[in-house]
């Protein structure tokens, strides 16, 4: 069933009976062309546009748990193309276009809302690397403003403007920056796999992966044994512990990050702001709750909630940047399990074992990322060969020394 207006018209008529599910809850058949564990956004995507793109017709995503309990529906919804490093700024980019068509691609409303995205410096030296930021960004033709002091206060007069350690001497705007409804991603590219023939089989989580002679030629289910000719693996957080069923050991490490939201409120944050003198960022949904989030835990983890002293130190962020935070309560938390890499830079890339690809490593960037992300991994599944967007997250970039250091602070994960 086509969503419009028309059918939406007609369903209310019906008394809403002849809704169908959004997508088939498919049974694993024995062997498909190309197998994708992890049915997250990424994964999804990935299995949407190799039906799309390159009509491959035997696809199976794999997912150990039901659509949307994951990463996708574990973060703080922010889409963005502000990167420094000429290969994130061209790669984001294009996500962000996909971004804006992906609604009349999928015909499903996955309520992209580009309010903008603007992050606050607190001296000039800071200033300095906004502006270098701003100007690469212009550069490659994403959009991009330096706003001062008072270009900031116009957009938010209630922020800490003359906090003597954090005072806000101005910022760099990405108009169309801004949120997406994470679920509705996952939903949305369910769907619209479902359609083009694509199984997804819920609650069959990958026990093992069978290598012969070097080749990946099947994976070991909860819900039975899939041969297939290629095998993806985009799991975020879960990518070290899926690649270890092969063999593998990657420059990945699992942390959590938490987020939080607040009781609603009028509408106060228009956009979305990040912090600049500390890891802080936050939006406003449209519930009415401010949503926000800060730095990982900087432990390794795989649990889903997070641990005092950095949601006191988010806490605090919040505090510096606008003082009234400090008097909403938090009505909920949680924590995201991130695969972080030393050089804050993705993998989508063939592996050592012949048949098994990879797409892993997003740190902070994963769900921005989601339909760039399902474009160059469904090219590189579908034809071997990586896609030019991607060509630089390389698997072996940290042995070459060709690594991307947007986010990295040191020589491993936890230090980002």
């Amino acid at each position: 069933m086509r969503y419009s207006a028309l059918s939406l018209a007609w369903n209310a008529a019906t008394g809403h009976r002849f809704w169908k599910p959004a997508w088939r809850d498919a049974e694993p058949k024995p062997a498909y062309d190309v197998v994708i564990v992890g049915g997250g956004g990424h994964g999804l995507a990935t299995a949407f546009y190799l039906a799309k793109n390159h009509g491959v017709r035997r696809i199976a995503v794999v997912e150990k748990g039901w659509i949307g309990n994951g990463s996708v529906g574990r973060n703080t919804t922010i889409i963005r193309s502000n990167y420094l490093h000429p290969a994130n700024t061209r790669f984001y980019e294009f996500s962000m276009k996909l971004w804006e068509g992906l609604e009349q691609a999928l015909n499903y409303n996955v309520m992209v809302s580009q309010r903008s995205i603007l992050n606050v410096f607190h001296s000039d030296a800071q200033r300095d690397a906004y502006a270098r930021r701003g100007n690469a960004m212009r550069i490659a033709g994403v959009d991009a403003e330096l706003l001062d002091t008072d270009g900031v206060r116009k957009r938010y007069p209630f922020f800490d403007f003359d906090n003597a350690r954090f005072p806000i001497r101005g910022g760099l705007l990405q108009p169309r920056g801004g949120t997406v409804r994470h679920d509705a991603v996952a939903w949305g590219y369910a769907r619209a796999a479902s359609d083009l023939g694509v199984d997804i089989i819920q609650n069959a989580e990958v026990v093992g992966i069978d290598i012969q002679g070097g080749r990946a030629v099947a994976v070991e289910t909860t819900r039975g044994r899939i041969t297939a000719d290629r095998i993806g693996i985009s799991v975020a957080g879960h990518t070290s512990h899926v690649a270890a069923m092969a063999g593998l050991v990657l420059p990945i490490e699992s942390h959590v990050i938490q987020a939080f939201v607040t009781e609603a409120v009028k509408p106060l944050i228009s956009g979305v702001v990040t912090f600049g003198a500390g890891h802080f960022y936050i939006s406003q949904s449209d519930k009415g709750g401010l949503v926000f989030g800060g730095d990982i835990d900087g432990y390794g983890s795989y649990a889903g909630r997070g641990n005092l002293p950095v949601a006191e130190d988010v806490a605090e962020g919040g505090m510096a940047l606008m003082p009234a935070i400090g008097r909403l309560r938090i009505l909920r938390n949680w924590g995201g399990v991130v695969d972080m890499t030393p050089d804050g830079s993705p993998f989508i890339d063939l592996t050592p074992v012949q048949n098994l690809y990879l797409n892993g490593g997003w740190n902070y960037g994963g769900f921005k990322a989601t339909p760039a992300a399902g474009w160059t991994f469904a090219h590189l599944l579908a034809t071997g060969q990586s896609h030019e967007l991607a060509a630089a997250y390389r698997l072996d970039r940290h042995a070459t020394g060709r690594v991307i250091d947007e986010n990295g602070q040191g020589a491993q994960p936890n230090l980002h």
